[in-house]
């Protein structure tokens, strides 16, 4: 008589086929049969979220400081040279040079320098002067500076405009809003 081997399995490895009507064979740990669908979709949106994640970041730290050239060493001197570029030079497009990337709407600034040629041109040789500039509030990289622009005539009218500009530094300052 012969000797079943001392180590291995005995008998056949693969399960037996299963009659019908009855439930699937079970492994003797009673564990269920690994699902690799399961993983490879895990781990395939692991690599997608982590690709998303580090798109974000790298658009975060190229966009975040965007401004290009050198905004002015002041906020004062930011509306100054804004006021300027609109008023006295009446050019749109060095105003918009010296406008926060976020507030930068061309159309909105050619309009504004529009409005001040149209308004030489209907009146007798204005002149446009302003106050320095002053520094309300200057908090981090955030400042509020007011200022007013007064207009003078030849007929001698004159008109007052009181303006509050947020100005914010980034490579410099620069005009962000005016109100």
């Amino acid at each position: 008589m012969t000797q079943p081997p001392a180590s291995g399995p005995i008998g056949p490895t693969d399960p037996p086929p299963t009659p019908p009507g009855y439930p699937p064979y079970q492994s003797p740990t009673g564990r269920p049969p690994r699902k690799r669908g399961a993983l490879v979709a895990a781990l395939a949106l692991a690599v997608v979220l982590l690709l998303c994640a580090g798109g974000g970041v790298t658009a975060f730290l190229t966009l975040r400081n965007t401004e290009s050239g050198e905004g002015a060493p002041e906020p004062s001197v930011a509306v100054d040279e804004f006021l300027t570029a609109v008023y006295q030079e009446r050019d749109a497009a060095k105003a918009a040079r010296l406008v926060c990337t976020a507030a930068r709407d061309q159309q909105k600034i050619r309009a504004k320098v529009a409005e001040v040629e149209a308004y030489l041109s209907a009146h007798q040789s204005p002149r446009f002067r302003w106050d320095t500039p002053k520094v309300d509030n200057e908090t981090g990289d955030r400042a509020t500076v007011t200022t007013t622009v007064t207009v003078t005539t030849a007929d001698e009218k004159i008109a007052d405009q009181d303006l509050r500009f947020t100005v914010i530094r980034k490579t410099g300052w620069w005009v962000c809003e005016v109100a």
